[in-house]
């Protein structure tokens, strides 16, 4: 695992985008495309717009990127809590990604459905290779959550499917998410955590004892991938260093 400390969202977000911008390019260089999972939320709002300012929309290569989602909620393309629409909006209708290249999960079915059929577009991709994504852009709540895996819940512990579908009682919602295997398989995983906010979980989830039922976000280890958290001061604050 490798600790990226910024002073604020704002040089984090810089950072991050010079470093996705690098590490695309470079493995571009050894195959034809790239496949990147995108988060929701709030936090990787300011990455994005980033990306399609120069010199990020014009060097990296775009039309050869195919994308992904890590989790989704249950609701339709124009809800603004859908997490795809957030994507289209700051980063892939900016930047022309071809159509063919965007494969969002479906809210527009019955939520097990959509699960499944993401799971065969996944295979298609990855059944005969040695990892799955070329990254995973991850971010973690307070309560310790990253993709829809939250404390509690028995998708945390899920062993061999690759997106599960499940029904949330505290958000009265279905949700539909990646799994940790399939994540855990992506050859880069990158975590992005800000504010104060997050400091004590940050701290319960790098440094504390493994308990994935309170901290999901700790399912998140890459079997032969590479892991990088990408933080500000203020998320750092409670971490020895």
């Amino acid at each position: 695992m490798e600790l990226h400390i910024a002073k604020n969202t704002q040089e984090l977000s810089e950072n991050l985008a010079a470093w996705i911008s690098n590490y695309i390019q470079e493995v571009l260089q050894d195959q034809p495309i790239f496949t990147f999972a995108l988060s929701g939320g709030s936090t990787p709002k300011q990455l994005y717009t980033l990306l399609t300012k120069e010199p990020y929309k014009l060097i990296i290569p775009w039309e050869r990127i195919h994308f992904f989602w890590g989790d989704e909620r249950a609701v339709p393309f124009e809800d603004e809590r859908n997490n795809a629409r957030m994507a289209y909006e700051t980063l892939l209708d900016v930047v022309g990604v071809p159509s063919e290249n965007i494969h969002v999960m479906r809210t527009d079915i019955e939520p097990e459905a959509a699960a499944a059929e993401y799971e065969k577009i996944l295979q298609k991709y990855f059944k005969d290779s040695d990892t799955t994504f070329d990254l995973v852009l991850l971010g973690m709540g307070d309560d310790g959550h990253t993709l829809s895996l939250f404390p509690g819940t028995e998708v945390v512990h899920e062993k061999k499917a690759w997106v599960k579908a499940f029904f949330l009682k505290a958000q009265d919602m279905f949700r539909i998410t990646l799994t940790a295997p399939v994540v855990n398989e992506a050859a880069c995983v990158i975590f992005m955590a800000t504010g104060a906010g997050k400091a004590l979980t940050l701290k319960s989830v790098i440094e504390g004892d493994f308990n994935a039922e309170k901290f999901p976000s700790q399912m998140i280890r890459p079997q032969d991938g590479e892991l990088h958290w990408f933080v500000d001061e203020a998320a750092a604050g409670a971490l020895e260093m």
